[in-house]
């Protein structure tokens, strides 16, 4: 079995709900050789400046309740995977997505999201942070 084998083989794995996307993450590292837990794996992956997750932190109270907090940590992984399951997506499906995204004030064309135009792009995202402050919340994106 190849090494591309093994990994549609667990991002189908998570894919049917079978692995959450930590265990997902950890085998994938595996596959290439580094563990995310060790401090080789996390200097291998500093040293190659692509960060490995991306952060939304959201801090919220409403009048006269306690705060929440929201901590959500999304793979690299995960992105990468779906790019390339986008390009299965049927082109009309494509078309209603990028209408829907330039509605949004987004312009952009996932037609052109390719993963290997995406390898640059989060090499890119390492520099990537944005905190807005509300009077009644706090979020932050960033990539780690």
């Amino acid at each position: 079995m190849t090494m591309n084998e093994d990994r549609r083989r667990v991002l189908a794995m998570l894919a049917e709900g079978k692995i959450t996307t930590d265990e997902a993450e950890r085998l994938l590292n595996a596959l290439e050789g580094a563990d995310p837990r060790s401090d080789a794996g996390l200097a291998t992956a500093r040293a190659k400046g692509a960060p490995k997750y991306m952060r939304v932190t959201v801090e919220a109270s409403d009048a006269g309740e306690k705060q929440k907090t929201v901590n959500i940590r999304v793979p690299m992984q995960l992105l990468r995977a779906g790019v390339r399951l986008s390009s299965l997506m049927p082109p009309h499906a494509r078309e209603k997505v990028n209408e829907a995204m330039r509605r949004q004030g987004l312009d952009m064309d996932i037609n052109q999201l390719k993963p290997e135009n995406l390898d640059a792009l989060i090499g890119q995202m390492g520099d990537l942070s944005i905190d807005v402050d509300h009077q009644r919340a706090k979020v932050r994106i960033f990539c780690e």
